[in-house]
């Protein structure tokens, strides 16, 4: 039978527009390059933050909040832990808010959207957070946003629990399966992969970092692919970095857009705390030429800018690190909607290395977009319509 639609790449976005199409009742392939849950794109490392006010940009709310509610309606379909709610702190300085996360200002755009979505969350001076978490060393001139809601996802396993759930309501899967062309027909699409192709009414393209070459034209233009490295250090008290007792935080710690690092407590099953940033002063690169092998000596040099003095505790005794791939699009948007010029190929890419805590609710509205057409609100900002387009031929 041929699918009512295709999803190319099953990674946090098309695992997710997989499920909530099997689950409206759709017949629905979704093929991978690979074998996921994976380490080869952006969706792995042990743990992603998530937080609901979302200092990115108002547009991201509703994603964020409807995305939790996903997550735990998800964990009682699929009998997994999927979330844990740790509690996320953002530290910054009024007086040198400079630009974290591509967004300037970050700290008070997420405590404008805080208020604006009434979102619980507590402002906290310095001295009353240190008090509250004396594992950050503070300098004492910080500003502290700790917003009870967030915390921490595994990403491996919401993954893993989408696409299971997605086989039990009739999707079908293929995996270690290359697409190498999308292609309109008379009436659909045509997927074209190293082992045959596949005909369907349309495609879902949510293949991350490997979308530029597949898609070409402005898409290989405007997105460029980052590395991005993570490491795990060993903390001399576990307990303390606990989630019962230390959150997820980002630390906005100077005016530079790298002057800043986020981090991760000791999950269940983790011996480290889980430290990183994002750099983007290197070359742009691909999936098949990135350096996958992220080394001691940078996770040292990490440590010893960021972590070093800061955290109290937790020293250089380092675990182990991880590479991984942000897919950027302009001004670190999201790129999701119908292609203006090929009406039935909708694009879920790229979600500029702030995606997967939407990612449910990005797939659960492309669904919708897919099987109803129009367009669903939280998508909305995000349509990459004639105009988009435009914008991504010109860059």
């Amino acid at each position: 039978m041929r699918p009512d639609v295709i999803v190319v790449g099953l990674g946090a976005a098309g695992s997710a527009t997989l499920y909530h199409l099997a689950r409206r009742g759709a017949a629905a392939l979704g093929i991978d390059r690979h074998r996921p849950p994976h380490d080869q794109g952006s969706s792995h490392g042990e743990t992603r933050v998530t937080r609901q006010a979302i200092g990115e940009g108002d547009d991201y709310v509703p994603l964020a909040l409807r995305s939790h509610e996903l997550w735990r309606e998800i964990e009682v379909e699929s009998g997994e832990t999927l979330m844990l709610t740790t509690g996320c702190l953002i530290i910054g300085h009024p007086e040198a808010p400079g630009a974290h996360t591509g967004k300037p200002d970050f700290l008070r755009h997420t405590l404008a959207a805080a208020a604006r979505h009434g979102i619980p969350h507590e402002v906290m001076t310095a001295a009353v957070a240190a008090e509250r978490f004396p594992q950050f060393s503070l300098r004492g001139d910080e500003v502290a946003y700790f917003e009870p809601g967030g915390g921490v996802l595994f990403p491996e396993r919401c993954i893993g629990a989408q696409l299971s759930l997605a086989q039990r309501d009739g999707a079908t899967v293929r995996t270690d399966e290359c697409v190498e062309r999308v292609l309109p027909v008379e009436g659909g699409v045509r997927v074209v992969t190293d082992q045959g192709a596949y005909e369907a009414a349309q495609v879902v393209v949510a293949a991350g970092a490997w979308s530029p070459s597949l898609l070409g034209g402005p898409y290989s233009r405007a997105l460029r692919i980052y590395r991005q490295a993570m490491h795990w250090f060993e903390p001399a008290d576990p307990a303390a970095f606990s989630p019962d007792r230390f959150p997820v935080f980002m630390w906005m710690h100077g005016a530079g857009p790298e002057d800043w690092f986020y981090g991760v407590p000791v999950v269940p099953g983790s011996r480290g705390v889980k430290v990183s940033m994002e750099r983007f002063g290197a070359d742009a690169s691909t999936p098949h030429q990135v350096d996958r092998t992220a080394t001691r000596d940078e996770a040292l040099a990490m440590h010893a800018r960021h972590v070093a003095g800061r955290l109290e505790g937790l020293g250089a005794a380092w675990l182990r690190s991880a590479a991984c791939l942000y897919t950027m699009a302009p001004k670190s948007r999201f790129l999701i909607g119908r292609d203006a010029d090929f009406e039935r190929m909708i694009v879920v890419s790229a979600c500029s290395g702030h995606g997967f805590k939407h990612s449910p609710a990005i797939g659960e509205a492309v669904a919708r977009l897919a099987l109803e057409g129009g367009q669903p609100a939280v998508l909305a900002p995000f349509e990459p319509g004639a105009a988009l387009t435009r914008r991504l031929t010109a860059t």
